[in-house]
């Protein structure tokens, strides 16, 4: 469904050029949850900043189900790390405010804001303003606001990496419950090994900078998961294998 090819960022001219990424290579199949790790620094958050379409890349390319990526558009949705809620609008506003741009009549548009509030478990939260949620559930509705807009593709760029532990893992297997309801796509950044292997099909380790993709590693564990399979000998068996390929980057 994705395919990255050959991308290369770099930031700046001459002296002072920085190169990100470099000559990098990834394909995402349909349906497919895909994790990338990755040392700081290394250009995670670039490589997703250009699958959305915020970042042009110095060369290479981004193809989504054949169609070139120049530039942001409705079927890939973006979940960031900072909530990114409209203060000022209640969590159903919110919900509906992709589909308010696009000229959907009030009437579905609450229909739709309503499901999907109740999908991630907010259903009495629906007139609360997000100033009265937690993290974990502002977090919630950002997700509901991104799915509402039934993108083909879903892009997450840490969105638990602000969360206490309990409320990240709850929100993990909440995510896992949502991507096999909607049998969405998902490329997901993460610094965090043990959510990587919990929630992916694949995870993609990358160099440090610049970034290049050095190792993919399948997560052979079954699904559905939840935070018991974290205690397993396959999944100690997988994270040593990513940390260890992780240390030599950092060597």
């Amino acid at each position: 469904m994705l395919h990255i090819d050959k991308l290369t960022k770099t930031f700046g001219q001459g002296d002072k050029a920085v190169t990100a990424l470099d000559s990098t290579d990834l394909n995402v199949g349909r349906g497919e949850f895909a994790v990338v790790v990755g040392p700081s620094g290394c250009g995670k958050s670039t490589l997703l900043n250009i699958v959305a379409g915020l970042e042009r890349p110095t060369s290479g390319s981004v193809t989504l189900e054949g169609e070139h990526v120049t530039g942001p558009g409705a079927e890939r949705g973006m979940v960031f790390q900072s909530y990114t809620l409209f203060p000022w609008l209640t969590v159903r506003k919110n919900v509906e405010f992709g589909l308010r741009i696009k000229g959907v009549s009030p009437a579905e548009r609450a229909d739709t804001a309503r499901h999907y509030i109740a999908m991630v478990g907010l259903e009495e939260f629906e007139n609360a303003l997000p100033k009265e949620l937690s993290g974990g559930m502002q977090q919630r509705v950002a997700i509901a606001r991104v799915l509402a807009n039934k993108p083909r593709m879903l892009l997450m760029d840490e969105p638990f990496g602000a969360l206490d532990a309990q409320t990240r893992l709850q929100l993990q297997e909440q995510l896992l419950r949502v991507w096999r309801q909607e049998k969405a796509t998902v490329l997901f950044i993460t610094h965090d090994i043990d959510e990587a292997i919990l929630l992916g099909d694949r995870v993609h380790v990358m160099s440090k900078r610049p970034g290049r993709l050095v190792e993919e590693v399948p997560v052979d564990l079954q699904r559905p998961r939840d935070h018991t399979v974290t205690v397993s000998q396959d999944f100690a068996r997988l994270k040593k294998r990513v940390m260890d390929r992780l240390f030599r980057e950092l060597a």
